[in-house]
C-alpha cells in the first residue's frame, strides 16, 4: 500500500485495478479446478504413480497461490472498511503469514515443475529402469523433502524479508531454477531427436517414444504458462525492493493487481492442460461427473 501510494506521486501511470467480482471468480475457479484434480487422482488407483503425485504437488501449489491472493484482497478490503489497521501487531502477523503462503506457493510450484521434468527425463531415457529408479516410496520422500524445504524457506523469507541477505538468494533462485529446468528440457529434446532415427524401425518403441514425447511437450507447456503467469509478479517484487523511487519502476508497479490475477490464471490453466492432454484423467472426470449425476 505504501509503495503504491508513493508510486502515484512520481509517475503519471494510472493504477490498474481488477474488479473484485472478477478477482474472486478467478480465484474460486482456480481452487475448485485444482481440488478436482486432487480428488480425481486420489480416487483413481491407476493414477497412483510418481508423476501424478508430482502433479498433485503442483496442484496444491496452485491452490495456495489462489488462496493467498484471495486472502490478501480480503485483507485490503477490511482495511479500507476500517475493520483492520495497516500497522497493528495482529495485521503484521497476518501479513507475514500471507507472505509466507505466497513464497510457499512459488517455491512449491518451481520444485514441483522440476520434479515433473526430472521424472519425465527418466521416463524417456531410462524407460527400462524407470520403475527401479523412481519408485513410489522414493517419489513420496522427494515430495516430503521439497515441501519441508519450501515451508522452512517461506517462513524464513517472510520473517526476514527486509534483509538483503534474504531477498537476494530468493530473487536469484527463481531465474536459476527456471534456467536449470529449461536446460533439462533442451537436453531432453536434443537426445530424443537423435534417438528418434534409431527406434524408427521398432513400431512398439516408436509408439512408446511418441507417448513420452507428448508428455514432454505437455510439461513444456506447463513451464511456459508458469513463466508467463509468475514472472510479472516476481519482477514486481524485485522492482519494489531495489528501485521503488524510479518512475519507470513505479509505472510498472501500477499494474500490481493485474500481475496478481495472472498468478490465479495459472491455477486455472494448469488443470485444463491436465484434463485435455491426459486420457486417464479425462476418463476419471467423466466417471466422477456420471456418478454425481
Amino acid at each position: 500500500e505504501n509503495i503504491s501510494d508513493f508510486s502515484l506521486n512520481i509517475t503519471d501511470c494510472t493504477q490498474v485495478v481488477v474488479p473484485e467480482e472478477v478477482f474472486f471468480t478467478v480465484a474460486a475457479a482456480g481452487i475448485l479446478e485444482n481440488l478436482l484434480i486432487l480428488i480425481a487422482i486420489v480416487r483413481n488407483k491407476n493414477l497412483h504413480l510418481p508423476m501424478y503425485f508430482f502433479i498433485c504437488s503442483l496442484a496444491i501449489s496452485d491452490m495456495l497461490g489462489s488462496l493467498y491472493k484471495t486472502l490478501e484482497n480480503i485483507f485490503i478490503i477490511l482495511c479500507k472498511m476500517g475493520y483492520l489497521t495497516r500497522h497493528g501487531d495482529f495485521e503484521k502477523k497476518l501479513d507475514d503469514a500471507m507472505d509466507s503462503m505466497f513464497i510457499l506457493s512459488l517455491l512449491g510450484s518451481i520444485f514441483s515443475l522440476l520434479a515433473i521434468a526430472a521424472d519425465r527425463y527418466i521416463t524417456i531415457f531410462y524407460a527400462l529402469r524407470y520403475h527401479n529408479i523412481m519408485t513410489l516410496r522414493r517419489a513420496l520422500v522427494i515430495l516430503a523433502v521439497i515441501w519441508a524445504f519450501c515451508a522452512g524457506s517461506s517462513i524464513a523469507i517472510a520473517l526476514f524479508s527486509y534483509e538483503a541477505a534474504t531477498v537476494i538468494p530468493f530473487t536469484i533462485l527463481f531465474p536459476l531454477m527456471m534456467f536449470f529446468i529449461l536446460c533439462l528440457y533442451v537436453h531432453m529434446f536434443l537426445l530424443a531427436r537423435s534417438h528418434a532415427k534409431k527406434i524408427a524401425s521398432l513400431p512398439s518403441s516408436a509408439a512408446h517414444h511418441r507417448t513420452n514425447m507428448k508428455g514432454a511437450i505437455t510439461l513444456t507447456v506447463f513451464l511456459g504458462v508458469f513463466l508467463c503467469c509468475w514472472a510479472p509478479f516476481v519482477l514486481h517484487i524485485l522492482l519494489a525492493r531495489f528501485c521503488p523511487h524510479n518512475p519507470y519502476c513505479a509505472c510498472y508497479m501500477s499494474i500490481f493487481h493485474v500481475n496478481g490475477t495472472l498468478i490465479m490464471c495459472n491455477a486455472i490453466i494448469n488443470p485444463m492442460i491436465f484434463a485435455f492432454r491426459s486420457p486417464e484423467l479425462r476418463s476419471t472426470f467423466k466417471k466422477m461427473f456420471h456418478c454425481s449425476r
